[in-house]
């Protein structure tokens, strides 16, 4: 997976983006994990989470929060209560 300040993704061999994460920031200290992606040929075998993980990751290096606007967000911090503690809002 590469790493950009705001956004985490997965290429092909051919360098055809086929997964994503993204999350601009909204402060100097937060960001906003917006848009999952992952392409149809590799739905079902844990990408999105794997997508997650890293975000989670970086945000702990980073000293960061997280507003959740992403749908599969919600729902993957919903799951994984352990990482509560890194969202600006308990109310997901």
């Amino acid at each position: 997976m590469k790493h950009e300040s705001n956004r985490i993704y997965l290429n092909d061999e051919n360098g055809n983006m086929i997964a994503e994460v993204t999350f601009p920031a909204i402060s100097e200290n937060a960001v906003n994990i917006d848009h999952t992606y992952v392409d149809d040929s590799l739905r079902g075998q844990g990408i999105a989470g794997k997508l997650m993980e890293e975000v989670v990751k970086q945000l702990k290096e980073e000293n960061k929060k997280a507003n959740l606007t992403c749908s599969y967000a919600v729902k993957w911090f919903e799951k994984n209560i352990q990482y509560r503690d890194l969202l600006l809002s308990k109310d997901y």
